[in-house]
């Protein structure tokens, strides 16, 4: 699924619930940040190597796809109420680090 078809499918799944006037600017931003602090809870106190191991539960690794969904599922939400494109603004972002961090050649 693109960009497009997410933003399309949520609106539409927001809409048809009566959300909207829920979804302000505001609200998505922090509605992005509270689902990513839900998200770090996860990973507190482990390891790497303990949190790939807990990803091998296929619960655990299914509870840390949620958190990272609502995370997504906000900003997409965010982007659309500030009529960002988000594929453009990827493109564009990715862009612009490959000029700020250029590949370096190394020599063999």
């Amino acid at each position: 699924m693109d960009f497009r078809e997410l933003e399309k499918k949520l609106v539409t799944f927001r809409d048809a619930r009566g959300w909207k006037k829920y979804h302000t600017p505001k609200n998505l931003a922090i509605s992005a940040v509270v689902e990513l602090g839900e998200l770090l809870q996860h990973f507190q106190w482990a390891s790497n190597e303990e949190i790939l191991k807990a990803m091998e539960d296929p619960e655990k690794k299914e509870a840390v796809a949620d958190k990272i969904a609502d995370v997504i599922i906000y900003l997409t939400l965010l982007a659309h109420e500030l009529g960002i494109d988000l594929g453009e603004a990827v493109a564009r972002k990715i862009e612009k680090n490959e000029r700020k961090y250029p590949t370096k050649m190394v020599e063999k």
